[in-house]
């Protein structure tokens, strides 16, 4: 069997009177790919800021490769070797691609290393003709691409991304669900996504959340066409 290398037990955040994740547990595997789904508000976004140490719940576990993190902070997840892109990306607009590229690979490889990783990503990623560009200069498709690279070059074995096809167009979007199924050959991937099109395009299985807590969780063919999801979340759009 596939060696489990995300684990939540029993997850609950809550604020104040309001229970944003209600005992949420979860599992995925390796190499699996995974997309976060639900209406505003059902919890899925809170679910996400507890797994990548943006909040400590107020009760419940997270296990990275059976290893307690629950309540570390972002870079000490990173530094397992986990990629977390989130909705505020830590990135320089005054550098160039290639030298935030660099830069997100040297954290962890020598300059030499580094140098070779960010060369290989940028060809990966077909990011070569805006590689000595400023990153405040791109226009947003690019800027993802971009943010997905600094994930990647790291080599990580476990990806979480937060809306990585948000406000992409259509060509953009193709391009990214390349990407993050080429990251599945060594990653495990899990994506909070709201864009329908491109979830049928990336996911194979898919958790639905509402009102804090799993409403469902099964391939996304069952997922889209189940009437209780539909009503919830995913209405005339599905």
């Amino acid at each position: 069997m596939a060696e489990t290398v995300l684990e939540t037990h029993g997850l609950t955040m809550r604020f104040g009177g309001v229970t944003a994740s209600d005992s949420v547990s979860f599992k995925l595997k390796a190499r699996e790919l995974r997309c976060l789904i639900g209406p505003n508000g059902a919890g899925k976004s809170t679910f996400f800021k507890c797994v990548t140490g943006l909040l400590t719940p107020s009760e419940g576990h997270v296990y990275m490769r059976g290893q307690d993190v629950t309540g570390w902070q972002p870079h000490r997840i990173a530094a397992l070797g986990v990629g977390i892109k989130t909705q505020t990306p830590n990135v320089m607009d005054a550098l160039s691609v290639h030298e935030n590229i660099w830069l997100a690979a040297r954290r962890f490889h020598d300059v030499s290393e580094a140098r070779a990783r960010a060369n290989d990503i940028i060809d990966r990623l077909a990011l070569g003709p805006i590689a000595r560009t400023g990153l405040g200069e791109l226009a947003h498709g690019e800027r993802q691409r971009v943010e997905l690279g600094l994930v990647a070059v790291a080599d990580p074995w476990l990806v979480l991304l937060d809306e990585p096809a948000a406000g992409m167009s259509a060509q953009d979007v193709e391009r990214m669900t390349q990407i993050i199924h080429g990251m599945t050959r060594n990653a495990a991937v899990v994506i909070v996504e709201h864009d329908m099109q491109f979830i049928r395009s990336v996911a194979e299985t898919v958790t639905v959340f509402h009102q804090g807590a799993v409403l469902m969780e099964d391939h996304v063919d069952r997922v889209m066409s189940d009437a209780t999801v539909r009503a919830v979340y995913l209405g005339k759009k599905a």
